[in-house]
């Protein structure tokens, strides 16, 4: 089991950084690739079969802003779950997340604005062809609810 994090470009690292650290909290194993669905669009395409012909399970977590077919263009080529990260833009005023929220039809991935909340959404996925991973999952949620009733215990 594995994450693939694709960035449009190579100034998405950063952002797509912080999705690879959250996937090594729990131990999932993840491939950066930078592929531009407009500017190297059989690249990208090439790069996707290649991962699909693979079977181990996976899932693909794309990292783009500005007009994101990233993306679409991402969930429309392979049958893995694709989670769609956009960094965080001030430019039109946040507007430019419309293009990871409005895909057309047959074309579905997640959008999760929160990268460390992308990594977990891809535990939770991977989780199901993994009964350790599902464990550490718990584990995290247990220990994030705990630190939410002993900070309520300390303000009362």
């Amino acid at each position: 089991m594995f994450t693939v994090i694709i960035m449009g470009s190579p100034a998405d690292k950063d952002f797509a950084d912080q999705i690879s650290a959250a996937l090594d909290s729990y131990d999932i194993r993840w491939q950066l690739r930078i592929a531009s669905a407009h500017k190297t669009p059989q690249a990208l395409l090439d790069l996707l079969a290649e991962y699909e012909a693979d079977a181990e399970p996976k899932v693909y977590v794309t990292v783009a802003g500005r007009s994101n077919a990233l993306s679409g263009m991402v969930d429309a080529a392979v049958t893995a779950p694709v989670i769609a990260c956009p960094p965080y833009s001030s430019t039109f005023g946040g507007g430019d997340i419309y293009s990871s929220l409005r895909t057309p039809s047959g074309v579905a991935p997640a959008v999760v604005l929160e990268p460390k909340n992308a990594a977990l959404l891809a535990a939770k996925i991977l989780s199901l062809h993994d009964t350790n991973l599902r464990e550490k999952i718990e584990a995290v949620q247990t220990e994030q609810r705990e630190r939410l009733l002993d900070a309520d215990r300390e303000v009362r």
